[in-house]
């Protein structure tokens, strides 16, 4: 069986982003080179930021073609998260908004990537 442990971003500009994606999530990267910074979530989760200039083979597609979800604990969260990106400088695309499956905002870095924090509504 093959476990997934980590998702890698391509960005155009390894530092920016990595202090971006600090800022945010609040901690620095476990790794950092200029071509690569890795930070691993509290889930365990790897998240890198791989520098698009060195893929190989090179990358076919920009961000924004998916989200990267960040799942929390209550819909209060989402709200108070959303606050506290917007103050760190996150563009917002989307407020906090109560969809079919629960509460959500989606915030995008400087790639296009979508950020979407989200709480699973209870039946």
């Amino acid at each position: 069986m093959i476990d997934s442990n980590s998702i890698l971003l391509f960005v155009a500009d390894v530092p920016k982003s990595a202090g971006f994606y600090g800022q945010l999530l609040g901690q620095d990267p476990v790794e950092f080179s200029p071509t690569l910074a890795m930070f691993i979530l509290p889930s365990g989760l790897a998240l890198g930021l791989w520098g698009n200039a060195g893929v190989e083979p090179a990358p076919a597609a920009t961000g924004g073609g998916c989200d990267v979800g960040f799942k929390v604990a209550t819909a209060d969260m989402v709200d108070t998260l959303h606050a506290e990106w917007q103050l760190k400088g996150a563009t917002i695309l989307l407020p906090p908004t109560n969809l079919d499956f629960g509460r959500t905002f989606v915030a995008v870095d400087s790639d296009g990537h979508r950020l979407r924090v989200y709480n699973v509504a209870e039946d």
